[in-house]
């Protein structure tokens, strides 16, 4: 399984799932710290397009890891989808858990 994990197509929707966990952890210790704005923009600003980007184009490269590897290695690459999939879903189920 190591070695399924070493190919780039693997190991980079979960990087994107982690890099867009941070940027959703430090937009809301951001507003706990100094609270929101009086003023709403009608934009949704850059964090949430920087959010929307990274959960979005993981989802071809995770097509692409499955369309190559899983009729090579079913099992490992069984489990890096597992891990992909669940990695999706971390940030995706903390915005509508917090509603933001």
């Amino acid at each position: 399984m190591l070695a399924t994990l070493k190919h780039p197509s693997a190991w980079l929707p979960v990087a994107m799932s982690s890099a867009s966990l941070a940027t959703l952890l430090g937009f809301v210790a951001w507003h706990a710290l100094y609270g929101v704005p009086v003023v709403r923009d009608p934009d949704e600003g850059a964090v949430a397009h920087i959010f929307q980007l990274l959960m979005t184009l993981q989802v071809p490269i995770g097509v692409f890891f499955a369309v190559r590897w899983l009729p090579r290695t079913p099992r490992p690459a069984l489990f890096v989808l597992a891990l992909q999939v669940l990695a999706w879903f971390t940030p995706v189920a903390l915005v509508f858990y917090l509603g933001v």
